[in-house]
């Protein structure tokens, strides 16, 4: 049986891992607005990966016979200053999802909750690639800066992202 301390904290980042997809599903329509169709399609995949997330979540709370618990999830912002600045709060914001990682994990080490704890290292090892995918596509808009080819360039590249259903 999960200790409810855990229960409650894992709900909490159920929430996040909501939030995260909403927050990317919104970058994907002002991407789309402005004409970015591969930086929307990159985004699309990534909200649908954040939903495989927030899921995992809510499965393992029920196989430990816990109460999933939904919050409201708060509005995401609707536009940006740019290309750069979006995958600027993407890594931003990834950082904040790799420290409520960390605070789960240190919640199992002191519960020692052996189980959440060996189900949570899949989530560390995701949040490495998760900022360092932002981190090469921040580098890449920095090349290119005040480049419309270079910007058109890596839109035609991170069209080319497919989502991946999570096994």
């Amino acid at each position: 049986m999960i200790d409810k301390r855990m229960e409650d904290a894992i709900n909490k980042q159920i929430n996040e891992e909501l939030y995260s997809a909403y927050l990317y599903l919104s970058m994907s329509a002002w991407f789309e607005s402005i004409g970015l169709k591969g930086f929307a399609n990159w985004m699309m995949v990534q909200f649908k990966e954040e939903m495989d997330h927030a899921m995992k979540f809510y499965n393992y709370l029920n196989s430990q016979g816990a109460t999933v618990k939904l919050m409201a999830i708060q509005e995401p912002p609707h536009e940006w200053e740019s290309p750069l600045h979006a995958f600027e709060e993407t890594l931003k914001h990834e950082q904040h999802i790799t420290k409520c990682i960390n605070e789960l994990v240190d919640l199992a080490e002191e519960l020692k909750d052996r189980a959440t704890y060996n189900m949570l290292q899949w989530f560390i090892n995701e949040q490495v690639e998760e900022e360092e995918n932002d981190r090469e596509i921040i580098d890449m808009l920095k090349m290119v800066e005040g480049s419309k080819h270079g910007i058109f360039m890596i839109d035609k590249e991170l069209g080319q992202r497919q989502y991946t259903p999570e096994a």
